[in-house]
């Protein structure tokens, strides 16, 4: 692959300062010894990185680089971190360089992902680990060797795009990405922007491929508390998403860029997700869950209210979804799209008030030789119609658009 170019970087805008407060001593307190590592090590990179300048530009070597820390016998907070682990950053300047792009300040992102540990996401079932940061902001998902090696692989291009398009992108935000070393146990974990909100509820959500081949829930799947359902799920649901024509137009334009990316890097079989807040039944459990909640908050520990605790360090850091809190609070199916950056409410004749959150999921699977031969058989057995997820990156992408410009009322 051709070294990527010199990249420039992007001016710094802000002139606003924050000042911090550090807690004295960080107690890293996970259930599982692998998160507490990566609390550690995600808090020793960004302090690391703070004392580092920002470099005028990205040069081919950043995309290539990853900093390594390795522990042994150290005696600080033995109760909660193992007596020997190591610790890899991949990517550090680049990754640094996309969160400035997406928005995210580093010290929120450290807050994000160290104040508290984070929450197994419900749902997941499936192997490895997939968790949100305590305040909802950030997803932390375990990936495989060969995802971390897909990822080098795109990651030039893949930054090269998120500066064409100044950060506004339906891709996955991907903001860092590491490997935890416990008992010669190794864990790779990618951090990105959760899709959904940190604070609307999710009631529906839909994977889509735009195909209606074997696209359609299973039997255990719907019996989930919030089931994923598929294309055909989406069609027998007559699910229509209400915006307005300009939302749709901004829409489809982003999702063009992207997919337009994605051809390009030969890259298919990615889904999209589209989560539906019902503003309507949202309120309906608010009211019918607030008594419950205000005997809860009398007896939370410390006399601080359960949920977020946002603000309790003084003048530090609130995270990514803390800042909020500084700002008017807000109502019903309202959100602040600089936080909620997936997020689009529905458009004023909707049948419901709905908040759709609608992002590309799933971009790490390149045609390779594999989905070649997986093609092959396939349309030797179906015929050309073969499932979608083996046909080539071109026509996966036509399919694709045409089935979610359809989504739309």
């Amino acid at each position: 692959m051709a070294a990527p170019p010199l990249v420039l970087l992007a001016p710094k805008t802000k002139t606003k300062k924050k000042h911090f407060v550090q807690q004295k001593v960080k107690v890293f307190r996970a259930s599982d010894p692998v998160l507490s590592v990566f609390m550690w090590g995600v808090n020793h990179s960004i302090n690391d990185l703070n004392q580092v300048p920002v470099p005028v530009m990205l040069l081919p070597d950043d995309f290539k680089a990853n900093t390594k820390i390795k522990v042994n016998n150290h005696l600080f907070n033995k109760e909660n971190l193992p007596g020997h682990f190591k610790f890899k950053e991949y990517c550090p300047q680049v990754f640094r360089n996309l969160r400035e792009r997406f928005g995210i300040e580093d010290l929120d992102y450290q807050v994000s992902l160290t104040r508290s540990p984070p929450l197994r996401i419900v749902e997941d079932q499936g192997e490895g680990l997939l968790l949100n940061s305590y305040d909802r902001s950030l997803v932390i998902k375990q990936i495989s060797s060969e995802d971390v090696a897909d990822m080098h692989s795109i990651l030039s291009e893949y930054h090269q795009h998120i500066v064409k398009c100044h950060g506004s992108t339906l891709l996955p935000q991907f903001l860092g990405m590491y490997r935890v070393s416990v008992d010669s146990e190794e864990t790779y974990l990618m951090v990105m922007r959760n899709m959904f909100s940190h604070r609307l509820v999710v009631h529906r959500k839909y994977d889509l491929k735009g195909s209606l081949v074997a696209r359609e829930a299973s039997d255990k799947e719907r019996g989930k508390e919030l089931p994923t359902f598929k294309d055909v799920d989406f069609r027998n649901n007559m699910q229509k998403v209400y915006v307005t024509e300009e939302q749709k137009e901004k829409f489809m334009e982003k999702l063009n860029r992207d997919v337009e990316f994605l051809v390009k890097l030969k890259i298919m079989d990615y889904s999209l997700l589209l989560g539906i807040h019902d503003v309507g039944r949202a309120e309906r459990e608010e009211e019918e869950g607030e008594e419950v909640s205000n005997e809860e908050e009398q007896e939370a520990e410390n006399g601080q209210s359960v949920g977020l605790v946002v603000g309790s360090y003084g003048t530090s850091p609130e995270g990514i979804a803390g800042y909020m809190s500084s700002c008017k609070p807000l109502g019903p199916g309202e959100f602040d799209p600089y936080v909620d950056v997936y997020a689009v409410g529905s458009c004023a004749g909707a049948p419901q008030r709905e908040v759709y959150f609608m992002g590309l999921i799933d971009i790490l699977t390149q045609y390779d030789t594999k989905k070649k031969a997986a093609h092959a058989a396939k349309t030797v057995k179906h015929g050309a119609g073969a499932e979608i997820s083996t046909v080539h990156p071109e026509q996966y992408a036509k399919r694709f658009r045409d089935f979610i410009s359809n989504i739309f009322a």
